[in-house]
Formats: C-alpha cells, structure tokens, sequence
C-alpha cells in the first residue's frame, strides 16, 4: 500500500494505511445465493496511537472512541463498496471526536418586547381567575 492509500480527515488527521486492520467475513441478511459464498463484510480496526495528530486531539478521540476503533459496514453486497464506507465513517468518527468543544452559551437578557409579552401573558390569565373567583 502507498500513501495514497492513507485515509486523510477533513481535519487534517491522517491514518497510514499500514495501521489499519482489516477483516472480511459472511454478510448477514438478504442477497440471494451469493450471501453463503463471497465475505462482503468489511471490519476495519485501528490504534488511535497511530493517528497523526496533535496531543489535544489524541487526547479528545480517545476519550470519547477509547484506545482501539472499530468500524463494520455490510450494507452492499459489495466487499470494496463496504471498505469505503468503513473509511468514510471512520473519517467521520475521527473528525467529530477531535473537534473542540463548543463555546460556551453567552447569557442574553430577554428583550423589552418578550418582557411585556410575559407580562400581559400574566395579567390575562390573572384576570381570568380573578373573573372566575367573582362568578361562585
């Protein structure tokens, strides 16, 4: 394998194709004949200490995904369709778990507008009871 065989994020992180793990097995589900003869599954496995990236985000996808990553398509028939989804979700998982935290919620005052609102929203209702009362 070469390193255009290497699985590239959006986010910059890199796995050799060297680290990656694969095993094919039988397909469970529909598929006709061809279901108890070919090994469609695709199962790919790595380290997450063979993920080129920086410590803050080793340190992220290890606590959220653990130290080793499995991934598992049969969703086609196809063995090689299956094994690009593994690295399409792969992907996916890796650039999800290293992205920052999101900031943190800046607190806002309501406006006038909504202030009146709950307000008269208030009086209303206290009104109603209020006419209620005045009916027994």
């Amino acid at each position: 394998m070469t390193s255009a065989d290497d699985l590239t994020t959006s986010r910059g992180l890199r796995v050799a194709a060297e680290a990656m793990s694969w095993s094919f097995s039988r397909s469970e589900g529909a598929g006709g004949q061809s279901v108890n003869k070919t090994a469609t599954k695709a199962s790919l496995t790595i380290d997450v200490s063979d993920v080129v990236c920086t410590l803050t985000q080793r340190s992220r996808i290890v606590a959220a995904l653990g130290d080793t990553i499995t991934v598992t398509s049969q969703v086609t028939r196809s063995q090689w369709r299956n094994r690009q989804l593994c690295l399409e979700q792969l992907a996916e998982m890796l650039d999800k778990a290293a992205a920052p935290p999101a900031p943190p919620r800046r607190k806002t005052k309501p406006s006038r507008g909504a202030i009146e609102r709950r307000l008269e929203s208030k009086r209303r209702d206290s009104a109603k009871k209020r006419d209620r009362r005045s009916l027994e």
